[in-house]
């Protein structure tokens, strides 16, 4: 992961984001309802990647807790944060560097792990900070997300399958809910489907400045490849309990 370039572009987002992230928005809502049915009350919840606040927002609506960590790579999020949370402790930077918090009891991100390069180092740098039955709880997203960008520039993360991300949690973790599916969001123009991008923060798939040219020729190729300017989502909502 490219984290200045992520933590810039996420940051230039954040204004914008809560009202173009349609699809986290959903995720947010599932998620909670995945981490409810699984248990309602926690001692130490530890949000990774809280950004402005979306899944934050809903687990404080469904779920009781005692102690509430959140993360984010910037520190402009600790602000949306605080307009959500009367007590909480902010720990800012890369969630694969940082030192966490101990005897977590629900670890929790809303469309996070896609941008880590190695998901396996990462549960397993977290494992001594788990309790024994704590609650991993995440959206991400599967090799399908994106697709038309993949497509037509070559540009995408490394996604995972649902499969893969399972093999990884299931030596050390009790698979409670998975579920996988797509969704689509339709454009008028392949201008608009950018700017929702940009306003995601996801424009930071590669250190690279588009040029005029640069957009005009993705115009002109989504035009010629696809008959409706849609976006794909490719959402991975999985629960599990630390063994």
């Amino acid at each position: 992961m490219q984290t200045n370039l992520v933590k810039n572009c996420f940051e230039k987002s954040f204004d914008k984001y809560d009202e173009n992230a349609f699809v986290q928005k959903i995720l947010a809502e599932n998620l909670s309802e995945q981490i409810f049915a699984a248990k309602n009350s926690f001692d130490t919840v530890f949000e990774i990647g809280c950004g402005t606040g979306l899944l934050t927002r809903c687990i404080n609506n469904k779920i009781t807790f005692k102690k509430y960590f959140a993360n984010d790579l910037t520190e402009k999020s600790k602000n949306y944060i605080a307009k959500i949370l009367p007590e909480f402790t902010f720990i800012y930077g890369n969630a694969q560097k940082i030192k966490p918090p101990h005897n977590i009891d629900l670890l929790t991100a809303n469309a996070v792990f896609q941008w880590f390069n190695n998901l396996d180092k990462f549960i397993n740098y977290y494992k001594p900070y788990l309790n024994k039955n704590a609650i991993l709880a995440f959206s991400t997203f599967g090799k399908d997300n994106f697709s038309e960008i993949q497509n037509i520039t070559g540009l995408g993360l490394n996604y995972l399958s649902q499969q893969e991300i399972i093999n990884i949690l299931k030596p050390d973790f009790d698979i409670l809910y998975t579920n996988e599916y797509k969704y689509k969001l339709d454009f008028n123009t392949p201008l608009e489907l950018l700017a929702h991008m940009k306003n995601t923060g996801v424009n930071s798939l590669k250190k690279k400045i588009w040029s005029f040219k640069n957009v005009k020729d993705f115009c002109t190729d989504y035009m010629e490849k696809y008959e409706n300017i849609t976006l794909t989502y490719n959402p991975i909502i999985i629960t599990a309990k630390f063994k």
